[in-house]
């Protein structure tokens, strides 16, 4: 089925198919026009028991800014979102904002409440899609569980994010508390619940995320 294009659709389309004729500072503005970057994640992307400003989203923005990167940045995280609340706000999310980059951090509870894995799956690629379809580039963030769900629902979970991104063409960050809650000091890397990490675990994830990011703005 055809999708229709959008007024911003023929807009870009205008823009790169009357580049050849531009002049030099008319080609710079397109080249370098400001990115709209849209994150719907949960409370590891909420800044869930932190101080305002101390996660890994207001780090990376912060980050855009001393690289002189032009991108604003939306957070449009929601603590104890599921990836079905993210699918059900994500229309209104991109007819507001009109992101050019979408981080999708969405899963892991699911998998705390024991949703089934097929509904994560389809979840993850019908909003991955409809961000696609607008005109966005998607970044997947991969979530794993701790040890005592099972090796085998580990897996299963863990390859969910690698399947959807395959099926999409998007981008992937495999895990998003690598070298946090894989690392000999994870204990100290996380509040009392023992799940949201602290402040000091954030830089590494953003860390985990930023080559990406990266290579989707440039």
């Amino acid at each position: 089925m055809t999708t229709p294009l959008g007024r911003r659709h023929f807009s870009a389309l205008a823009v790169i198919t009357s580049l050849a004729g531009l002049s030099p500072a008319a080609k710079t503005w397109a080249k370098t026009r400001p990115h709209t970057l849209l994150v719907v994640g949960d409370s590891l992307s909420a800044e869930y028991g932190l101080k305002r400003g101390s996660g890994w989203v207001a780090l990376m923005e912060q980050r855009l800014e001393v690289e002189k990167m032009p991108v604003k940045v939306i957070n449009a995280s929601i603590s104890g979102d599921t990836t079905s609340g993210g699918r059900s706000r994500l229309a209104a999310l991109l007819k507001t904002h009109q992101p050019t980059i979408v981080i999708i951090e969405l899963g892991a509870n699911d998998a705390l409440r024991g949703l089934p894995l097929h509904m994560t799956q389809d979840n993850l690629l019908a909003m991955t899609r409809s961000a696609q379809a607008a005109g966005a580039k998607v970044l997947l963030i991969g979530m794993q569980m701790p040890p005592n769900y099972g090796q085998e629902y580990g897996a299963r979970f863990a390859a969910t994010f690698a399947t959807v991104a395959k099926a999409t063409k998007a981008a992937l960050v495999p895990f998003l508390l690598k070298d946090v809650a894989d690392g000999p000091n994870a204990a100290r890397l996380f509040q009392n619940d023992r799940i949201h990490p602290l402040e000091a675990a954030h830089p590494v994830m953003l860390n985990n995320v930023w080559p990406a990011v990266k290579k989707l703005i440039s």
